[in-house]
């Protein structure tokens, strides 16, 4: 069905993947923990977001383009570290409104989401890692192989979105029980950016 071979071990395979903590988790928990499960929430919908277009974009054989050019690599890679480090120190830098309020009206669910897609967009090592997994799981001399590269790929990214939803309600948890005083926002706060713009550090001098 749709020149996809092994389809449940690719299950299996997405679902031990995306439990795996990556910089994914790592984002959406440093939002989650910093400014509620709302802001988690909908970063985890906007990487999802963002997984759909490389998805879309290696079906379309466009990520292939990028994977051969060393120049288009590093292009992409240092936008997305950049983007990171900037997320990263304007919670740093930004001061809490009052007691348990972090970011209510600075930053929109809107606007979390839009920089949860552009940080998933702008992260070639997703691109990369796409290239790797899923054609190893359609069949060979296929006749549809960009529909079976879909097809795998919203797989992959339903159950990641699915797991990073999760992760952003339990950590939501914690934001909940530490929020409550001004002290411990601002700290909540600091750790957010803290984890973003070391993500973003990480991706700059990654490989």
């Amino acid at each position: 069905m749709f020149d996809i071979i092994h389809y449940p071990l690719f299950v299996l395979t997405a679902v031990t993947l995306n439990l795996y903590p990556g910089p994914d988790t790592l984002y959406i928990l440093g939002r989650s923990v910093s400014q509620g499960r709302g802001a988690g929430m909908v970063s985890a919908l906007g990487i999802g977001s963002g997984a759909v277009v490389h998805t879309l974009l290696g079906a379309a054989g466009l990520t292939a383009i990028v994977a051969a050019s060393a120049t288009a690599y590093q292009l992409v890679k240092w936008a997305g570290a950049v983007y990171l480090v900037w997320l990263g120190l304007t919670m740093l830098l930004s001061r809490p409104e009052g007691p348990g309020r972090i970011d209510s009206a600075s930053q929109t669910l809107g606007r979390i989401y839009f920089q949860g897609v552009v940080t998933n967009v702008l992260n070639p090592k997703v691109a990369l890692f796409f290239l790797a997994l899923i054609p190893q799981f359609i069949a060979p001399g296929a006749a549809h192989p960009g529909l079976a590269f879909l097809v795998l790929g919203l797989t992959f990214v339903t159950t990641g979105t699915l797991w990073c939803l999760f992760v952003a309600v339990a950590a939501g948890a914690v934001h909940r029980r530490l929020a409550g005083t001004g002290r411990a926002a601002v700290w909540l706060k600091r750790l957010g950016g803290g984890l973003l713009a070391g993500l973003g550090a990480r991706l700059a001098f990654s490989d």
